[in-house]
């Protein structure tokens, strides 16, 4: 057998300015269950949730954290609350492919740039720690949030599989987006600008947006 030319990404402890990325376990299920059961709606993309149960998120987050080639973090704010999870899934680590998925964040980290430093983290990770050549991005067509939110990130659309996915009894569009080695650099320094305390105003709103900082 041979080697594989890319490692597989170490589920490891990430540090940025705004949040923590720690490897999901049950430390972290009473933070995440208090948002979960007041977010039912948050799930209706994902292939699992809402929770009825306390004892039913526990099995997920038992499920999640046993993965060996599905690495998940929790993402903690700088007072060590946790606030949503996000994983790597789907390496191919002979083709140098990175796939950033199955996130779920609570309402109160949506949209915030707490919630892009976590992606960004992950990302960085696949491109500047292990070199992989592609960063992947897919959501259902039909989940605008997710959509917009590839974009913004800096990910390109690529295409659309058509009733690609059956969950829920519905099938599903699946689009898929990337970031390749060469676009990363552009990318990567717009998020960096973007980051920067001097890009907020004293009520956290953004003074120059991501995507203006790419072009």
């Amino acid at each position: 057998m041979t080697k594989a030319h890319w490692q597989f990404p170490a589920k490891d402890v990430l540090h940025g300015q705004y949040v923590r990325l720690e490897p999901l376990s049950l430390d972290h299920h009473a933070d995440l269950w208090a948002a979960v059961k007041s977010a039912p709606d948050s799930f209706a993309y994902l292939r699992y949730g809402p929770f009825k149960t306390n004892a039913a998120l526990t099995d997920l987050l038992l499920d999640l954290s046993s993965r060996d080639k599905q690495p998940f973090w929790a993402v903690l704010d700088q007072t060590g609350k946790a606030h949503g999870w996000l994983s790597i899934c789907d390496v191919y680590q002979d083709d140098g492919a990175f796939e950033i998925g199955s996130i779920w964040f609570a309402p109160s980290l949506q949209g915030t740039r707490e919630a892009r430093e976590a992606i960004f983290l992950l990302m960085c990770l696949g491109m500047d720690t292990y070199n992989y050549e592609r960063l992947v991005w897919r959501c259902q067509a039909q989940n605008e949030k997710s959509f917009r939110a590839a974009i913004n990130l800096g990910f390109q659309h690529e295409g659309t599989w058509r009733n690609a996915a059956l969950v829920d009894g519905w099938q599903r569009d699946v689009a898929w987006f990337s970031i390749l080695r060469h676009e990363w650099p552009r990318c990567r320094s717009a998020f960096v600008k973007w980051l920067s305390e001097e890009n907020f105003d004293v009520e956290e709103k953004q003074k120059v947006r991501l995507q203006q900082l790419r072009d």
